[in-house]
């Protein structure tokens, strides 16, 4: 990768996203960088891998590092889910500790707090969603943090609207020091098409889906292929699951559930790639993956 060499003035830096599952981390990149890079739902621990975001600004490049939901983990995935979050951390210019001020998770912003106090450098709180709450709540929260730790700054903000997101960049971009551009200026994100489009798969099967199956699924990417020509996309994918029965819910009745798991995948696919994209998914049973080192290797955790 070249790196620009830097401008007098030009700031840039490293930021990691760190909060409980279901805090709003991964609403909030998308958000600033206004690409959708990180998938999203109301369920808990969607996002399993590490995402960079990049945000591009007129005298500032951030590189956001969106990380898995921090906990109190257990279980062979989640540890690693756990892990990828913590090693986030040690490498950064300022960790963002984002909280869901509308559903506080004790247990999780807890651990996450012990992790945050052993941070040498600069943390910015984030309280999200308050959008949910009343102005009295937002103050108790914001009374109550800032007396654990000696936040940089403490921004309330809600993600899904935009609202303040302004401010918390602006405030992230006084912490930075000068720096060099380290993405080219069209680039929002370091990871390829087909590691996404894999995730919008995954993202439609938590949303589609109840009970355990989104926790029992993984996407792989089987073919990834681009017709210059006729301006389309080809692709082909395969969703893992853990037992028959799993198998038979994703497909649904008559094929009913895959297809409308297919149709909304390929719109968001068609929107990141700008073109025609023919998707073809298929399901295969892999008995407990999720507990199987090899297994989760294998799928990229």
């Amino acid at each position: 990768m070249n790196i620009k060499e830097k401008s007098s003035g030009f700031k840039s830096g490293f930021v990691a996203i760190v909060g409980a599952p279901n805090a709003g981390k991964s609403t909030l990149l998308n958000r600033m960088i206004g690409e959708k890079v990180s998938i999203t739902s109301k369920k808990p621990q969607t996002t399993r891998n590490r995402i960079i975001g990049v945000v591009h600004r007129p005298f500032s490049q951030i590189v956001f590092i969106d990380t898995p939901g921090m906990h109190v983990a257990k279980g062979e995935l989640n540890l690693r889910i756990v892990e990828t979050a913590l090693s986030s951390m040690g490498n950064v210019d300022i960790v963002i500790f984002l909280l869901d001020v509308s559903n506080p998770d004790p247990a999780s912003e807890g651990f996450i707090a012990e992790q945050v106090q052993k941070k040498q450098g600069n943390v910015i709180l984030v309280l999200n969603k308050i959008d949910l709450v009343d102005k009295s709540r937002l103050l108790a929260a914001m009374d109550k943090w800032s007396k654990i730790y000696p936040f940089e700054a403490l921004i309330p903000v809600s993600a899904r609207h935009g609202i303040q997101v302004e401010d918390l960049l602006k405030a992230i971009e006084a912490l930075l020091n000068e720096g060099p551009h380290f993405f080219p200026e069209d680039a929002f994100t370091d990871v390829p098409q087909r590691f996404i489009a894999a995730e919008m798969i995954r993202e439609k099967v938590f949303r589609l889906t109840g009970q355990e199956i989104p926790y029992s699924t993984a996407v792989t990417i089987d073919s990834f292929n681009v017709k210059k020509k006729g301006a389309f996309v080809k692709i082909g994918a395969t969703i893992h699951v853990e037992r028959a029965s799993q198998k038979g819910i994703i497909i649904g009745r008559g094929g009913s559930k895959i297809k409308t798991i297919g149709e909304s995948a390929r719109k968001d696919i068609e929107r990141m790639v700008g073109g025609k994209v023919f998707l073809s998914l298929f399901v295969h049973v892999q008995k407990d993956w999720s507990k199987d080192t090899r297994a989760l290797r294998k799928f990229g955790y």
